[in-house]
């Protein structure tokens, strides 16, 4: 006889998979807000800031695109504490996920502010705008809505990236998935259902993230018609 599956020897674990899929749905919603934050900030930095501030901020976006995310988290979890930094596991998870997201889309926001035509802010001084309220409404808005699925496609990464904070016992959802295997020893039945719920949080952030920007960018969509 082949194999068989039981996925009814879930059940009894039915608490640790809610426990992870909050900590996975909390992070990643805490990280996509600060992350795109400090990102609108990096961004702008980037393009008007110093030259010595626009390399330094290069050099973290730089390290941060080209090392491993789990380096980056153990760096922050286990490293950091070599200097007297202690750090708890969830607070080291944020602030990774949170560098990370800011770094490649401070990247992505940069390209969107760089497409804006250097006319188009004379234009906003023009008509009595402040330098602050011009980079706001006729640069940061626009190119917002210019990279928006591009930004909401790297929230997506960082969310199914956050499986490996479970190497540090955050009980995310692949924590709780490592946990529950090694109790009942139903490899595929487990990780075959953490696949799926993923997979559909992947789809519910895109589908989210677009009914919010249709809401938010409505006027621009109306100015490109």
């Amino acid at each position: 006889m082949g194999p068989t599956l039981d996925f009814l020897t879930l059940l009894p674990y039915v608490s640790e998979l809610l426990k992870g899929l909050t900590t996975t749905v909390i992070l990643t919603l805490v990280t996509t807000l600060t992350g795109l934050a400090l990102a609108v900030a990096v961004a702008y930095l980037r393009v008007n800031a110093q030259p010595w501030v626009r390399w330094g901020l290069g050099g973290y976006v730089e390290l941060t695109r080209n090392t491993p995310f789990i380096v980056q988290l153990f760096f922050i979890f286990f490293g950091l504490p070599g200097l007297g930094i202690k750090i708890d596991a969830i607070t080291a998870a944020f602030i990774a996920m949170t560098l990370n997201l800011a770094a490649y889309s401070a990247e992505i926001l940069r390209a969107g502010i760089s497409a804006t035509a250097k006319g188009q802010l004379e234009a906003g001084r023009a008509l009595g705008m402040t330098t602050l309220q011009s980079y706001r409404h006729v640069v940061l808005v626009p190119a917002f809505a210019r990279v928006y699925p591009a930004l909401i496609s790297q929230s997506i990464i960082v969310m199914l990236g956050s499986a490996v904070v479970s190497q540090i016992s955050v009980f995310d959802l692949t924590y709780a998935a490592n946990f529950i295997q090694s109790r009942n020893f139903r490899s595929f039945e487990v990780y075959l259902l953490i696949t799926l719920v993923y997979l559909l949080l992947a789809f519910g952030m895109r589908r989210s993230f677009m009914l919010v920007g249709k809401r938010v960018f409505a006027y621009q969509q109306g100015e490109q018609r």
